[in-house]
C-alpha cells in the first residue's frame, strides 16, 4: 500500500472535515495517510510519499494563495506521482457546478495553477453563519441570496455529498 500526503487548506473546518474522511477510506484500505494544513505555513516535503492529494476550499470565489504556492513548490511532484485535487465550494451545491467539468472554480484553478491533476474532484461545502464574523455573515447571506440558498443567519447547513467523497477517495486508492 502507499504513503499518501493530503496537503489541504480550510477556512471554516469543511475542507479539513472532508480531509478526515478520505484519510479514514484510505487507511481502511491499508495506505498510510498523513494530513498536512498548508494555512499553518508547513514546509511540507512531498518527496517521501506515493501520492499527493491536494483539497482547498473556496471564500470569495478563490482559493488561497498558499495552494497555489504548494503547487508551485511540488510542481514536479505532483506532475511526476499519482496526484489529485479536489475544491469545496458551496456553489458546488448546484447541478452541474458539482463535476470538475462544470465548476469555475476547478477550472480557474487548472487554469491559475498550471497544472491538471489526474483524479478530480469537487464537492459542496457547509454555510454556517454562525462560525462567521458580522462582515462575513453579511457578504455570505447576501450571496446566498442572489444564488437562492439559506440566509437565516442561524443557520448551519452541509450540503456535502459524502457518497460523492468515498468515491473520490477510491479513485485516489486506485491512482
Amino acid at each position: 500500500m502507499a504513503r499518501i500526503l493530503i496537503a489541504y487548506s480550510t477556512v471554516d473546518g469543511q475542507t479539513l472535515k472532508i480531509c478526515e474522511r478520505i484519510r479514514s477510506s484510505l487507511e481502511r484500505e491499508g495506505h498510510a495517510v498523513e494530513l498536512a494544513d498548508l494555512g499553518k505555513g508547513r514546509n511540507v516535503d512531498a518527496a517521501p510519499y506515493e501520492k499527493l492529494v491536494v483539497g482547498a476550499s473556496i471564500r470569495y470565489g478563490r482559493h488561497r494563495a498558499h495552494v497555489y504556492e504548494f503547487v508551485e513548490r511540488h510542481r514536479r511532484a505532483l506532475e511526476e506521482k499519482p496526484s489529485a485535487f479536489f475544491s469545496v465550494s458551496v456553489v458546488a451545491r448546484k447541478p452541474g457546478k458539482d463535476t470538475p467539468e462544470g465548476n469555475p472554480y476547478m477550472t480557474q484553478f487548472r487554469r491559475k495553477a498550471r497544472w491538471t491533476p489526474g483524479v478530480q474532484g469537487v464537492f459542496a461545502g457547509r454555510i454556517d453563519y454562525r462560525l462567521y464574523g458580522p462582515v462575513d455573515r453579511l457578504v455570505i447571506r447576501f450571496i446566498m441570496l442572489l444564488t437562492r440558498g439559506p440566509t437565516d443567519p442561524r443557520a448551519s447547513v452541509e450540503f456535502t455529498d459524502w457518497p460523492a467523497v468515498d468515491a473520490f477517495a477510491r479513485r485516489v486508492s486506485a491512482m
